[in-house]
């Protein structure tokens, strides 16, 4: 099932590239499927970490996920997807609300996918310095508060033996990114 996860998301990401690397975007959910396979976690988990954009950045839809997948993933990727409807600030709060109270299996997809992203910002203050922030829809004040409220809330309800490796990365990136 992972090898079709890839593929389907390969194809559905086709021709769509990352908004600082240029790099093709499929690299952005194989990288997300990798932390959560390198953790350990279920086949479900990383089909949803390769297919966890699909429904807002492609012309597939949840049932598309559920109908190829099974409810568990499409749970999973339903749970992460965002309402494009609502403003930039309304769909972040919603995220860290659902890192916060969520289940561990959807806090390890969101927080996976989230790494991945800061990285790439980091990457790009690195090579273009602070005006990468201009490719964004919010700055750098609102993405420090964003990271920050999503670190912050990662480890609520998790025993310290359910916390992957890579939340301890994403805390660290956190704080080299909006350390200022």
């Amino acid at each position: 099932m992972k090898e079709k996860a890839r593929a389907f998301s390969t194809e559905a990401h086709k021709g769509q590239i990352r908004k600082i690397s240029n790099e093709p975007y499929i690299n952005h959910p194989i990288q997300v499927a990798q932390y959560l396979e390198r953790a350990g976690f279920s086949e479900e988990l990383i089909c949803a970490g390769y297919l966890h954009d699909i429904v807002e950045d492609t012309p597939y839809n949840i049932e598309d996920i559920e109908k190829l997948f099974g409810p568990t993933v499409a749970n999973l990727v339903s749970a992460h997807t965002e309402d494009k409807g609502k403003s930039w600030k309304e769909r972040k709060q919603h995220t860290i609300q659902t890192v916060n109270n969520s289940s561990k299996e959807i806090k390890y997809l969101i927080v996976a996918d989230k790494l991945d992203n800061l990285l790439g910002i980091e990457k790009g203050l690195q090579q273009y310095g602070a005006s990468i922030w201009e490719k964004f829809n919010a700055g750098f004040e609102q993405q420090k508060w964003y990271n920050e409220s999503i670190a912050a809330s990662m480890y609520h309800g998790l025993n310290e033996e359910d916390i992957p490796f890579y939340f301890y990365e994403y805390e660290d990136a956190v704080k080299r990114v909006f350390s200022s």
